[in-house]
């Protein structure tokens, strides 16, 4: 038989039985649903959190020193140690705007104030709205300007964020310009938040000439970032005369991003394969349903399966046309599923994203790719493949003369 031939039948075979095969599929449809549905909405909350760790977050090594941090450590270490294309010192601060005209008394009365070096914004992979980044100069002269989000720039402005670019904001009791507008952090949307020069951070809001409060380095590209780890750890002990120790809590850190993101990996990775654990239990269930339906097919079509063997037909033929309507059931299961699937995955990402909002936390926007797309039809073959194979070796070993005598 030509491969067109099997597909005209097994068409036919289907379709003179629509409403049992749509129920038949029904466990598979909810099996590749379910994989669809969680694997994009965890492959969104792992894009969200690593978005909110730069776009550089693989190189990313925060130090971080008891004692504080000044520039002419950075000096020092960059001379000591080779292997960061930048550094930049930062400090946290904060802003009380209950007081402030522009606030309109506002529930967001706390502004978040980040001071830090001009190499920052290349570190974290900040992206501007409109405006620039402030200059290594205008941190040396402790200038009064500040980059904000577009939720601080409406709030302290009134305006969006390309005219709030060049405005005047009194912060305290000085007056500053906004030179630009980033994009706000996905986790941070209800969270007004801004950049200030070091300097200036430490002028205006701490104490001139204090220590930083840490050190954000970004490893250049061909770096082994884990190594340039262990290399700054020595430094920091030696320059901080820090004894080694397993224990040293509250007296240094040295880390990569990159640890945080195998760790958020690895626990999204244990989330997925234990939701598709249970979603393959309904697929088991699907492929069952598969056999049964095919079973009955095969008994009910005996005097068929006789007269084909009669005319000619081969066991191999019988095999492969009833494998194929068993595969063609999966795959028209695994279609609906892929689809339903994706619809689900916005669904709970959009009600997931309404609960979180309260925390402070922004939307999260399902991620699929065409791997699980691929695995979820390969899953689909295969389960007709194995639930099916039976059902259609039954059929294939009928006796013709038995068959053709069957009532």
């Amino acid at each position: 038989m030509r491969a067109r031939d099997y597909f005209e039948e097994t068409w036919e075979a289907l379709d003179a039985n629509r409403g049992r095969s749509l129920l038949t599929i029904l466990g598979i449809v909810i099996g590749i649903a379910a994989v669809i549905t969680m694997t994009g909405l965890i492959g969104g909350v792992r894009e969200s959190i690593m978005g909110e760790m730069g776009a550089n977050r693989a190189r990313i090594i925060t130090i971080g020193v008891g004692s504080g941090i000044k520039s002419t450590d950075i000096d020092s270490l960059k001379q000591s140690v080779d292997g960061y294309e930048a550094i930049s010192l930062t400090n946290n601060a904060g802003v009380d705007l209950s007081n402030s005209s522009q606030n309109g008394g506002s529930s967001d009365s706390y502004l978040q104030v980040q001071g830090v070096e001009a190499s920052y914004f290349k570190i974290m992979g900040t992206k501007l709205i409109a405006g620039r980044f402030f200059t290594d100069m205008e941190d040396e002269e402790a200038a009064n300007v500040v980059l904000v989000d577009e939720g601080a720039a409406k709030r302290l402005t009134g305006m969006d964020a390309e005219d709030a670019v060049g405005q005047k904001v009194r912060l305290v009791n000085a007056n500053f310009t906004i030179v630009g507008v980033y994009e706000s952090q996905a986790g941070l949307s209800s969270i007004l938040t801004s950049y200030m020069p070091f300097k200036t951070c430490q002028r205006r809001l701490g104490y001139p000439g204090s220590p930083a409060f840490m050190a954000i380095g970004l490893a250049r590209k061909d770096q082994d970032v884990m190594e340039l780890v262990a290399e700054t750890d020595a430094w920091v002990q030696k320059h901080y005369h820090i004894e080694s120790s397993e224990d040293h809590m509250g007296q240094y850190d040295v880390s990569a991003m990159q640890s945080a993101i195998d760790q958020v990996n690895s626990a999204m990775m244990t989330f997925q394969l234990l939701m598709t654990a249970v979603a393959s239990i309904s697929l088991v269930v699907g492929g069952i349903g598969i056999m049964n339906m095919m079973l009955t097919n095969v008994t009910e079509r005996i005097r068929e399966i006789g007269l084909r063997k009669a005319l000619g037909a081969r066991s191999s033929d019988i095999t492969k046309q009833f494998l194929l309507e068993s595969v063609i059931l999966c795959i028209t299961g695994g279609i609906f599923g892929i689809v339903f699937g994706y619809l689900g995955s916005l669904a709970v990402a959009q009600l997931a994203g309404s609960l979180l909002a309260s925390a402070g936390f922004g939307g999260i926007t399902p991620v699929l790719d065409l791997a699980s797309i691929a695995i979820a039809t390969g899953i689909s073959i295969l389960i007709g493949i194995i639930f099916g194979y039976y059902p259609a070796r039954r059929a294939a070993k009928l006796d013709p003369i038995e068959a053709l005598r069957y009532q």
